[in-house]
């Protein structure tokens, strides 16, 4: 990690340090969707116990969550994101300045052990299994992800398809398994796409490893060169692939990939800022990066957005 997130590190026993918080105060905390279980069953609790406050959680679609807290329709005292992008909403807003890598994931396959396909995407895995690939195409098998409007993970997955295009030498892979950028029959919400996993509703669906495991859910790890997860192969392959998608002002615009990393920053207009700065304190000191590699996340990784 770079010196400017060690000096970060360095003042956490100052801003864990025990204040005036009262136990009727509350720590607002926005997220990206995928991570409602490290924040809400780990990171939350925890920091409200040792803190004696009250901790109140709400994760949505980063893209989705940062335009809301941009445009003061929505008002928190931290935010996380995944992916730089959210993050550079927030400082053309001018409600950050700056953003702190915190944790990392990569791309995977998700699948519900119940499902009729599970034992073929188990043993996809296997010198003996068919490709999780051509498993995926089968006509029956219902595969989920989140839109990519609003939320990273459904850009993300588009990527991986691509990528697994050249990869697996298999032209129009990506389309013969999402169909339309924005195809209603696979899309959902963020929040709740893992839940439709476990409760059945779809078969398979894209993910981010740190939230699956963290679901306890089976996956498909997926090859460094598609899942978006090592910078090292960010020339030769993620900058390979992009894709056009409409704006909030309806127009057409190229993205490409951004590095799998989460990004805290406290915000400027946050209604308990001294709880705010301890929150973002907690969360890169050893116990809450404990607590993130409890449930499946990767250690921070790249620089500090500023």
């Amino acid at each position: 990690m770079k010196s400017s997130i060690a000096a970060i590190a360095s003042t956490v026993v100052l801003a864990l340090s025990p204040g005036s918080a009262h136990a009727d105060e509350a720590i607002r905390v926005t997220y990206a969707g995928s991570m409602g279980v490290v924040m809400d069953q780990g990171l939350g609790p925890a920091f409200a116990t040792q803190n004696n406050v009250q901790y109140q959680g709400q994760g949505e679609g980063a893209y989705g969550m940062a335009r809301l807290l941009a445009s003061k329709k929505l008002v928190a005292d931290v935010f996380f994101s995944i992916t730089p992008g959210p993050m550079d909403i927030l400082k053309r807003a001018g409600l950050i300045d700056e953003a702190i890598p915190v944790a990392s994931t990569s791309m995977v396959i998700a699948y519900n052990p119940k499902s009729a396909y599970a034992k073929q995407l188990a043993a996809s895995q296997t010198a003996d299994g068919h490709p999780w690939w051509r498993i995926l195409a089968q006509p029956g098998l219902r595969f989920g992800r989140t839109d990519p409007k609003i939320d990273p993970q459904g850009q993300n997955i588009i990527f991986t398809m691509k990528l697994a295009e050249r990869y697996y030498k298999q032209p129009g892979l990506e389309k013969q398994l999402l169909g339309d950028t924005e195809n209603p029959q696979e899309v959902f919400a963020e929040g709740g796409l893992l839940t439709r996993l476990e409760a059945g509703q779809v078969d398979a669906s894209s993910g981010y490893e740190s939230a699956v495991k963290s679901a306890g859910l089976p996956y498909i790890p997926l090859p460094e060169q598609i899942n978006l997860s090592n910078p090292a192969y960010a020339q030769d392959w993620y900058n390979t692939v992009s894709f056009n998608i409409r704006n909030p002002a309806g127009e057409l615009k190229p993205i490409t990939p951004q590095p799998l990393v989460f990004y805290v920053a406290v915000l400027k207009n946050a209604p308990n800022p001294v709880e705010a700065k301890k929150f973002a304190a907690f969360a890169l000191s050893p116990q809450g990066q404990a607590i993130f590699q409890q449930r499946g996340y990767g250690q921070p990784k790249g620089d500090v957005l500023r």
